[in-house]
Order: C-alpha cells, then structure tokens, then sequence
C-alpha cells in the first residue's frame, strides 16, 4: 500500500521535487522507510532524481505492466484486484491453472514475456518481450460447463470495444477467438477450464495482444499484425490492458445475469466471419460451406454446399481469402 501511495504522490508532482519531510507526512511512514521504496522502484526501471535538500523527483516509469501502473485505468470491482506481474514465463495459463484452485476469482496473471506462449490446438503463441500484453484471467463463474464456451466471445467483445477506446480503431472477430484488423491476426484468445459433469471449477481465459510489436517471425508476417504497424504510433498498453478487464469485468457481469441473448447481438456485428466462406475442423470432421449467424447458443451456424445447416460449437475456423484458406 505504501509502494501504491508513493508512486502516486511521485506521478502526481512528476518533474518537480518533492521533499522527504512531505512524503513523511502525507504517507505516514519513516525517512528510511520512504528510502527503502524509492530504492525497490529504481531497481523496477523508474527513473528518479534525488537531492539531499530538494528531496526526490519522478523523471520516467518503466512500460512495465505491474498493478501500480495499470491501478489508474482499472476500475473493476473483482477482476484484477488480485494482480500477478511476472517479468519472464512460459505460459500464463500455465500458471494460472496451476494456482487456479486457491486463487480468487477474478485473478490477473500479466506477463512481459512468454518463452511458450500457445494458442488454440497448441500453436505456439509468439511473445515478445515488452511489447504486447500476454495475460490471464481466472474465473469461476456459477454456469454449466457447456456456457463456458461463451466466454470466448464475451472476452473477444472485450477486447474489441478497448482497442475501439484506447485506438479509435475497429476490430472485428473470426468465431470464436481471434481479433482481426486489416485481415490480419492482432489478438489471439484461448479459453480454458476445469470442471466436473455438472460444475465449473474454473475457466483461465488467455488473451494476448500483438500491441507494439514491430518485428514478427517471418512465417508469421501474412498472417499477425500488431496494433501498432497498423495505426502507425504507438499504444499504452497500461492504458489497453485496464480498458480491457474493465470491459471484460462489463461484459463477464452482464453475461452472467442477462446470458448470451445480451452478447450475441455484439458478436454478430463485430463478427468477420458472417456472411463469408469458411471451413471449419472440429470434432465432426471437416467442414466447408458459408457462414450464416451466430445462434442463441454461441454456435456458428454453417450451410453447407448442400444446403444442409450445421451448428457448430466449437472448431479451428478458416475464412477463404483470410489466413491462409484459399
């Protein structure tokens, strides 16, 4: 709480000292205890200026996506209250199944890099360091384990409407998981979740986001993109990454009360698949023949070349023209 009082009070008066009597006073703590904090916050990457009679000045943070950094932008009730920052992973989910079962609900794990970050049906998930935001949120919502498939699309609005706030830029998304903007993959959804025949246990949603990335693998260039190539400046990503879990928490809240009824709307409108030719691989095979609506269940429906219509819960879709399906 401390930490979280100083760095305030710091960017409050950034560029002008303030002296250490003051922060004594205004934080109800020691000089040596204000010293102590000041020394842990260099050693995070904030840059601060000190003078033995003008007291400490904030010269610069770290773009680093620690609770105190995002704490300006987060206003959410339970989503991030309970925040894990981590520096170097391997994979969020992984870390957030693995703790899941004792963690609250509501649970962020952030992390600057991932060195095996997947995605859906283990594709690895390309990480870079300090550029995108790759994090994971627990849940543990009170539905059958069937509607857990949901809140794939409800995480997905999410992310659409922050970019469409912090970027002023549309986004759309191929059913169920992925951002697309200018045909081109810039986030990436996987939902996972533990459960008994009649209970959820928990749902680990993973979102990560290509936010300032400028450099992709080149098998990946046709196919990712970043927010950043694509608008030509740079993001916050403190500022997306709260605007994301406040949505998250919005939409998540509005889920559980009101059901899909309330998303489906939003996921047909933000929906790049609608209306276009797909092929889906999925527990039933594969499928090819146009996409149709989103029904009242979350399902993509697909009429096939044949005229029959199928819907599907779940599946790696591909649009033609889009991602590699021609």
């Amino acid at each position: 709480m401390v930490k979280q009082q100083l760095i305030k009070l710091l960017k409050e008066n950034k560029g002008e000292y303030i002296s250490g009597q003051k922060m004594c006073k205004q934080l109800n703590v020691s000089r040596t205890t204000v010293w102590k904090h000041i020394k842990e916050l260099e050693k995070e990457g904030y840059e601060i200026k000190a003078h033995h009679k003008m007291g400490y000045m904030l010269i610069s943070e770290p773009d680093f996506l620690t609770h105190e950094e995002i704490l300006p932008y987060l206003k959410t009730k339970f989503i991030g209250k309970n925040y894990i920052h981590k520096l170097n992973i391997n994979s969020t989910n992984d870390l957030a199944k693995e703790i899941a079962s004792t963690s609250p609900n509501g649970t962020v794990i952030v992390a600057e890099e991932q060195t095996e970050g997947r995605g859906r049906l283990g594709r690895s998930w390309f990480s870079q360091k300090g550029c995108g935001i790759w994090m994971s949120v627990i849940l543990k919502p009170d539905l059958q384990p069937q509607q857990a498939i949901n809140l794939t699309q409800v995480s997905a609005i999410a992310v659409v409407k922050a970019i469409e706030e912090v970027c002023n830029r549309e986004t759309k998304i191929k059913w169920p998981n992925d951002i697309i903007l200018n045909n081109k993959k810039v986030c990436g959804i996987l939902t996972e979740m533990s459960s008994e025949i009649d209970r959820i246990n928990y749902v680990v949603i993973g979102i990560g986001v290509n936010v300032n990335c400028d450099i992709f693998p080149e098998e990946l260039r046709d196919k990712a993109t970043s927010l950043y190539l694509e608008i030509h400046s740079k993001v916050d990503r403190k500022k997306l990454i709260g605007s994301i879990l406040n949505h998250l928490e919005f939409y998540y809240s509005k889920y559980l009360q009101k059901g899909f009824d309330f998303i489906r709307p939003l996921s047909i409108e933000k929906s790049i698949t609608i209306g276009k030719e797909i092929k889906v691989i999925g527990l039933e095979g594969v499928i090819e023949g146009k996409a149709i609506t989103i029904d009242s269940n979350g399902s993509l429906v697909v009429e096939t070349k044949e005229g029959k219509r199928l819907s599907i819960m779940s599946g790696d879709v591909s649009i033609r023209g889009l991602l590699d399906y021609i």
